[in-house]
C-alpha cells in the first residue's frame, strides 16, 4: 500500500512549482508572436477601422431591409431617431446633426410632415425659426421600429455574452470620445 501514497512531499512540491512555471510560460507568447512595434500595430488599427466601418454599414443595410415593409427609408428613420432623443430640435440643428444641407433636410421634413409623422412649429422666441416635433403617428411608427431593431439585435448579438457586450460598449464609447476630442481640436 505504501506505493499508492504518491510521491514524497519534497518531490510533490517540486513538481508543483514546475507545473506552475509551465502554466505561466504557457500564457506568455513566444517572442515571434509579439507584435512588431509600428508595423503590426498599424495593421491592426487599420483592420479595426475597416471592421468598425463594415459592421456599421452592414447593420444599417440590415435595418433598412427591416424598415422597407413599414415604408420607412434610411433618411426617414434617421430623422425619427434623432427626434426621439431630441424632440423639438430646431430644423438647423437637425440638419447639422444629420450632416445634411438645410435644403435637403427641408424637402425631407416636408415629406415627413405630409405623411403625418412629424410637425413643424414656430420657435416661441424666434418666429422665423422652425422646430421639428414628432407627431403621434411618428411616435407609433417609432415603437414598431424599436421592436424590429430589438429583433435584429437578438439575431446579430446572439452568442455574445452580456459582459462582452458591455465591454464593447465601453470600448466603442472610448473610441467615440477620442474621435470627438480629435474633431473638436482640429482647426
Amino acid at each position: 500500500m505504501k506505493g499508492n501514497q504518491g510521491p514524497p512531499k519534497d518531490m510533490a512540491r517540486s513538481n508543483g512549482k514546475r507545473s506552475a512555471t509551465r502554466r505561466a510560460n504557457a500564457r506568455r507568447p513566444h517572442p515571434s508572436e509579439l507584435p512588431v512595434p509600428g508595423k503590426d500595430v498599424e495593421k491592426q488599427a487599420i483592420r479595426l477601422g475597416f471592421l468598425i466601418h463594415d459592421v456599421s454599414r452592414l447593420r444599417r443595410t440590415a435595418y433598412d431591409q427591416l424598415m422597407k415593409p413599414l415604408g420607412v427609408t434610411r433618411a426617414h428613420w434617421w430623422v425619427l431617431a434623432h427626434l426621439s432623443r431630441n424632440d423639438g430640435m430646431m430644423q438647423t440643428q437637425l440638419a447639422a446633426a444629420l450632416e445634411v444641407g438645410k435644403a435637403s433636410l427641408g424637402t425631407l421634413i416636408e415629406r415627413l410632415e405630409h405623411s403625418g409623422l412629424i410637425e413643424r412649429r414656430e420657435d416661441p422666441i424666434d418666429k422665423r425659426a422652425k422646430r421639428v416635433y414628432m407627431a403621434r403617428a411618428g411616435q407609433q411608427l417609432l415603437k414598431k421600429m424599436t421592436l424590429e431593431e430589438a429583433r435584429l439585435n437578438e439575431i446579430i448579438l446572439k452568442g455574445i455574452s452580456f459582459a462582452a457586450r458591455e465591454s464593447m460598449i465601453q470600448q466603442l464609447g472610448q473610441i467615440k470620445r477620442a474621435l470627438l476630442r480629435r474633431i473638436s481640436a482640429s482647426p
